[in-house]
Order: structure tokens, then sequence, then C-alpha cells
């Protein structure tokens, strides 16, 4: 079973930057990606941002473009998400998830594995 464990989420005012951490564990399917989601209240969970498990190839939504980064060290089986300059309407809680296979990577019904979520909240 693959488990995953999200991190370092927290309080900010717009303009500052956090990390997320999200740890890996199990690896009982063949991962072939990793992705980060978000879910404001109300709202239905939107993609982020995602990395190739093995090309490490990342893509991004539109909104965040230019200001997030997804990475990977392999050596800690993490991925993280670098947010810099951050919005008011960045707050949210996000998620990291992992899929396998080659269908969409920006449609979270892909994603068989989910952690728990950790909330960002971006006050103006």
């Amino acid at each position: 079973q693959v488990q995953l464990e999200e991190s370092g989420g927290g309080w900010v005012r717009a303009g500052d930057s956090l990390r997320l951490s999200c740890i890996i564990t199990g690896h009982s399917f063949p991962i072939s990606a990793v992705g980060w989601f978000r879910q404001a209240p109300g709202k239905e969970r939107d993609f982020v941002a995602r990395i190739t498990w093995t090309s490490n190839h990342a893509a991004y939504a539109d909104s965040v473009e230019g200001r997030f980064t997804i990475s990977r060290d392999n050596a800690k089986n993490t991925v993280y998400l670098q947010m810099n300059d951050l919005k008011p309407e960045d707050t949210a809680v996000y998620y990291c998830a992992a899929k396998r296979g080659i269908n969409s990577s920006t449609n979270p019904e892909n994603y068989e594995a989910w952690g728990q979520g950790t909330q960002v909240t971006v006050s103006s």
C-alpha cells in the first residue's frame, strides 16, 4: 500500500513562502507520478502541480506557474512543493497523491493514494 504524508502547511501573509513536503512509503504499485492538489472550502479539488516518477518532469496549473516549484528527493522518498509569492487565493487544504499508468495526471480521479492534507492559509 502506498502511503503519503504531507507537512509544512501553516499561516502566512501574502507574498510569503512555504515549502510543503510529502513523504511516500509503501510503493505497493508502480508510481508514475506524484501530484499536489488543493481544495478550498466549498470548492472542488484542483490540480496544482505534478512530477513524473522516472523522468522528474514537472507540470503546473496556470494559476501557480512561475510561483510554485515541485521537486523530488529520491533518497528521502519525498516530493516538495515550494510556494513563493503566496496569495490569499492560494488558501486551501493541500494534498499530495500518487498515481500509476499514463492517464491524465491533472485529473484527481486518476490518483490512487492520497495523504491526509495540510492547511495553507494566506492572509492579505
